[in-house]
């Protein structure tokens, strides 16, 4: 599978610019990562031949996945993407197998920050 085609839920839809955005550059990279998406996560597939990984560098902030390869590295990658909601990274995992990346990216819950206020 090349690309998965993603349902945007109504309630989603203002988030679609900046999914608009990761795909525009997904599209224009040389290595071009398989996405897909469930209701929980997404799954990240990236080729990265000849690196071991012990020269990878993830890093998650907020909806920013960014991917780079160590200076000691024989072969460079370079890629960040932002996806339309913020990643959960104590949850998030990653594994290296066969020379191809896969991550899995938990989706953060909301968690409300409403508090009750009395009435006197």
């Amino acid at each position: 599978m090349f690309l998965s085609p993603i349902a945007t839920p109504s309630y989603r839809r203002a988030n679609t610019a900046s999914f608009d955005r990761f795909i525009d550059g997904v599209l224009k990279s040389k290595n071009i990562p398989t996405v897909e998406q469930d209701e929980k996560s997404y799954k990240i597939q990236i080729d990265v031949p000849g690196v071991p990984r012990e020269q990878l560098i993830i890093s998650i902030e907020g909806q920013v996945v960014r991917i780079k390869t160590t200076e000691q590295a024989k072969r460079n990658y370079s890629g960040g993407y932002e996806l339309p909601e913020e990643i959960d990274a104590s949850a998030s995992s990653a594994k290296l197998e066969d020379g191809v990346l896969y991550l899995t990216l938990i989706k953060k819950t909301p968690v409300s920050q409403a508090t009750t206020l009395p009435i006197l």
